[in-house]
């Protein structure tokens, strides 16, 4: 990807995330639609686009290990092995997150994140200094896209801003969910 394309849609995401608004944007798995995680009113603009009961948790991307230490008070040892040894996306829960919003945290006081190295959404996080919400660009309950052109005009003309790179990438699976407790219990939820 040309890093020029790329350093204008992160400008131009950034610009509407900062606004509080919403975007549709590539993940290292499949499309997702995104927003900053510390912002409820931008969460609560997700949720109403998706028609998701906000008592189903989102998940937040993050860069690295600062960001990670800055949302969650402590991280189990075998989240960074699990982290180190994963060879394809893979999302954690964990425990007692901190400085997000309310509405993404679930109701056992968790919340899923995964580092993501991808090019455009690293560089957009580095720009935030922030979490990015990230779920997958359909109406709850309906097919996750494999696809930009899978992407139903619902959710195109529901976002503030369709990130404009890689609308020919077929997406891979969505990233394998193991959920970690404090008291090291581990709990694979999605493969």
């Amino acid at each position: 990807m040309d890093p020029k394309l790329i350093a204008t849609e992160v400008h131009n995401a950034y610009e509407v995330i900062a606004k509080g608004g919403i975007i549709l944007y590539p993940t290292d798995t499949v499309w997702g639609i995104g927003c900053d995680a510390t912002n409820e009113e931008a969460v609560k603009k997700i949720y109403a686009l998706k028609q998701r009961e906000e008592t189903k948790s989102m998940i937040v991307l993050m860069n690295g290990d600062r960001m990670l230490h800055s949302v969650f008070h402590s991280i189990p040892e075998v989240a960074w092995q699990i982290l180190d040894l994963s060879e394809k996306p893979t999302t954690l829960i964990l425990d007692q997150p901190k400085n997000v919003a309310q509405n993404i945290i679930a109701s056992d006081n968790t919340l899923g994140m995964r580092l993501v190295k991808e090019p455009f959404c690293f560089k957009l996080m580095e720009r935030m200094k922030r979490p990015l919400v990230s779920t997958s660009a359909n109406i709850s309950g309906e097919p996750t896209p494999q696809s930009f052109k899978e992407i139903s005009p619902a959710i195109l003309n529901g976002v503030d801003y369709v990130v404009q790179l890689q609308h020919d990438k077929v997406n891979g699976k969505p990233s394998t969910i193991i959920k970690l407790t404090q008291d090291a219990q581990v709990t694979v939820i999605r493969k």
